[in-house]
């Protein structure tokens, strides 16, 4: 088996895929570092999970699409043969999104983070998306990122929210509504 350490990166940098070494603190590789957590977050989340089949299969399959967020991300030469988000990837969110909505209760008020540990596992792997979209949008002022890769992020942050209200009134939770002070 091969060492999980190179070495290559003790002096500050990484490869990109089919490209050059660059700064670990590139924003490139920020942007594909924020999709890494965000899947890490998922995982975490995906466990809490495990009594909603739905949802499961569904964090299932956005987890392997964030691996292919990720390698379009991390790689520059936009003719490399890497596997990319489609507009079919969001149209599909955007299906789930109203396939979930439709079972939801309608929103009344702004409500907190939280509710079950499904749900606030959930709502911190939309913020961790939000900061991940924040980076790829930046990202994508100084270097092309196609259109349907920016769609997605956007629209797997609202996936998460009604994915986290879901896991709640699924888990006999509750939505803690918001009271300005």
């Amino acid at each position: 088996m091969a060492k999980i350490y190179t070495r290559r990166g003790d002096d500050g940098s990484t490869g990109l895929f089919g490209g050059p070494r660059v700064r670990k603190d590139d924003l490139r590789v920020a942007a594909y570092g924020d999709v890494d957590e965000l899947n890490s977050a998922l995982g975490v989340a995906r466990e809490e999970l495990l009594t909603f089949a739905d949802l499961l299969a569904l964090v299932d399959g956005l987890q392997s699409e964030l691996f292919n967020l990720g390698a379009e991300l991390a790689t520059p030469d936009p003719s490399k043969d890497v596997p990319r988000i489609s507009a079919q990837d969001v149209t599909r969110l955007e299906r789930e999104i109203d396939r979930l909505t439709g079972e939801l209760p309608a929103m009344k008020n702004f409500i907190l983070p939280g509710g079950s540990r499904a749900g606030a596992a959930l709502h911190f792997c939309r913020t961790v998306c939000r900061r991940a979209e924040r980076k790829v949008v930046t990202l994508s002022q100084s270097t092309p990122v196609s259109a349907e890769a920016l769609a997605y992020v956007n629209r797997l942050s609202d996936l998460l929210f009604v994915m986290a209200r879901a896991a709640n009134l699924r888990a006999g939770g509750r939505e803690i509504p918001w009271r300005a002070k």
